[in-house]
């Protein structure tokens, strides 16, 4: 039901209560952004976190898998609708902001008592003459009528902002998304040609010692060896043999790893086997550790989250003192249609201003700005927390990187000089100057490095992509 030219005024004692009541203060938090001024004794002043990932790597098949994960991931379509989410809540947190307009027709009836103050004057009142008025009376509404709160202490409008700087950090968290995908997709793909060089290293051991396993019954045949040997030979056979399975193990899984961040069921995956070796890791442009603060999506989307919980803190302040509504109707009233558009007697109006807020029992209101501060303070600690892991991701990176060129590069003379010397080991079996254990012991030596060859090389190329991604590359 309206109320007929009605207007409310607040009181001066009811602001002087309000104005007694005290109000927390605002925790002062700073945003901690220092970080040291290099990642080594030595370094450039240049990131590579501006390179597109299209221009950083140069094998078109891992180009191709990237592009195709990017479009379908699952993940990533799911952080697609966290942003959508968030564009909603700016939506919903502007509503508050303008004025609430909306329109009513109603129909209704009534009967009073007659010996009441409304009955009385109901039946003392002539609308026509010669005409009482029923004792029954409809009540025919059609009007328009308005509510507003007026933003006197800014809580929508920081709620507003609030909702804006969460919609900008759920961008960043799917520019973060981006960023990993990309990493998670070149990493399986090195791993999955790793594999596959170990797998041909393995078959081609395999046949070398079946060789060795024909000399050895050979030899045997003519008393040279015993029994025993040929079946350490054949024991050394069977044992790759099995590594073979294991590897083609791996290489499947690998390859399901790769189909799954592609979105799709599994099938192979194209690549060249024997491009591993030559593909040479990209040089490493660290720049400075600043330059992580505005490259990196995670370090972003931590400080955006911070300065939301801020806006959150004086949204929740705010609930503290009074808030200003105005409320206003106009439309036509009356008992019988045709007296509804009877003008001025049928027109309704009506104007209101409430001051309203709380005075005592304000609990719960405590709580949540208690609740909203402990959640400014997390998300400071989580902005300072994502600062150093960023830094100590890339200074790791970047010793790793040194220490594996090096290791790679010895391990590549090991491997040089295991391979001489299983001919010349074979060589000498044959005339009876080495026996069969130290045959065995070279060519297991000469396995376990090529192997430890491919996977430092492996260890080298991801690492690569592992600094591309720590210094915000990825996502461009």
């Amino acid at each position: 039901m309206f109320n007929y030219k009605r207007y409310t005024v607040g009181f001066l004692g009811m602001l002087a209560a309000f104005a007694s009541c005290k109000v927390p203060e605002l925790m002062q938090v700073s945003e901690n952004r220092s970080v040291p001024e290099a990642y080594m004794d030595k370094g450039d002043t240049t990131n590579m976190s501006a390179i597109q990932w299209r221009t950083f790597f140069t094998d078109r098949n891992l180009v191709t898998l990237i592009d195709t994960a990017l479009k379908n991931n699952q993940e990533l379509r799911i952080t697609m609708q966290e942003i959508e989410l968030a564009r909603n809540e700016i939506r919903l947190r502007q509503g508050p902001l303008q004025p609430t307009v909306g329109a009513r027709l109603g129909v209704g009836v009534e009967k009073v008592g007659r010996y009441t103050s409304q009955g009385a004057g109901d039946k003392s009142t002539e609308i026509e003459p010669g005409k009482e008025v029923p004792d029954a009376l409809t009540d025919i509404t059609a009007a328009l009528y308005a509510n507003w709160e007026v933003d006197i202490w800014k809580k929508l409008r920081n709620a507003k902002k609030a909702a804006i700087t969460r919609y900008f950090s759920t961008v960043e968290g799917r520019n973060f998304a981006v960023t990993n995908l990309v990493a998670e997709v070149a990493t399986s793909y090195y791993e999955l040609l790793a594999l596959d060089n170990q797998l041909m290293i393995v078959r081609q051991n395999i046949e070398l010692q079946k060789n060795a396993l024909g000399i050895v019954k050979v030899q045997k045949e003519a008393s040279r060896v015993t029994e025993l040997a040929v079946q350490k030979f054949q024991a050394e056979v069977l044992k790759s043999q099995s590594l073979e399975f294991d590897l083609l193990q791996r290489i499947k899984e690998t390859e399901n790893r790769i189909n799954f961040l592609s979105g799709r069921y599994p099938r192979e995956i194209p690549r060249d086997t024997t491009t591993l070796f030559s593909l040479v890791p990209a040089t490493v442009n660290s720049g400075i550790p600043s330059q992580l603060l505005s490259a990196r999506p995670d370090i972003k989307q931590a400080e955006l989250e911070l300065a939301a919980a801020k806006l959150d803190v004086k949204v929740a302040r705010a609930e503290f003192y009074p808030s200003f509504g105005i409320s206003a109707a106009l439309g036509f009233q009356a008992f019988k249609p045709t007296y509804l558009v009877k003008f001025p007697e049928s027109v309704l109006y009506s104007l209101a201003g409430d001051l309203a807020g709380p005075l005592v029992n304000r609990n719960a209101i405590q709580a949540e700005f208690y609740s909203a501060n402990a959640r400014q303070l997390q998300a400071m600690y989580n902005y300072e927390r994502t600062i150093l892991n960023a830094y100590m991701e890339v200074s790791t990176q970047l010793s790793k990187i040194s220490n594996l060129e090096k290791s790679y590069n010895l391990k590549s003379r090991q491997v040089d000089a295991l391979s001489t010397s299983i001919s010349i080991a074979n060589d000498l079996f044959k005339s009876s100057r080495a026996d069969y254990f130290e045959v065995l012991m070279t060519q297991r030596d000469a396995l376990e490095s090529k192997l430890e060859l491919v996977e430092t090389k492996k260890e080298q190329l991801i690492a690569v992509v592992n600094i591309y991604r720590d210094l915000g590359g990825g996502w461009q």
